[in-house]
């Protein structure tokens, strides 16, 4: 049986925030921005505090948390950020960590520099 949490409807984009199969949660990728699709935040930092904000809030709705992640995706456009991603990560993840997949793209949605993927297990 699939759940979906967030539907198009909410989101004005042709996608659900989260879909749940088989235990597991699927987090559709989250950007820098707020609810009105106006990006935020000026550092790696901000952008990454707002992301997760974000998908612990749709996590929330799933009756998970940041805790149940077992693997995060991150595109960012530059990687020359990623070693300061790599410290922040430390402050939201304890070890064990989950697993991760850092990937450098060139373009991502309304001009964000970081987006980040979850999938979290019940």
């Amino acid at each position: 049986m699939i759940k979906v949490y967030g539907s198009s409807e909410q989101t004005s984009a042709p996608l659900s925030s989260a879909v749940e199969a088989n235990g597991l949660v699927f987090v559709s990728g989250q950007i820098h921005a707020d609810s009105a699709w106006k990006l935020q935040g000026k550092t790696t930092e901000e952008k990454f505090a707002l992301i997760m904000t974000n998908i612990e809030v749709i996590l929330a709705a799933s009756g998970l948390s940041k805790k149940d992640i077992i693997q995060i995706r991150l595109y960012l456009t530059n990687l020359s950020e990623l070693p300061v991603l790599n410290e922040i990560y430390k402050q939201y993840f304890d070890h064990p960590f989950p697993a991760r997949t850092a990937v450098g793209v060139s373009q991502l949605p309304l001009g964000a520099t970081l987006e980040i993927e979850v999938v979290a297990s019940r």
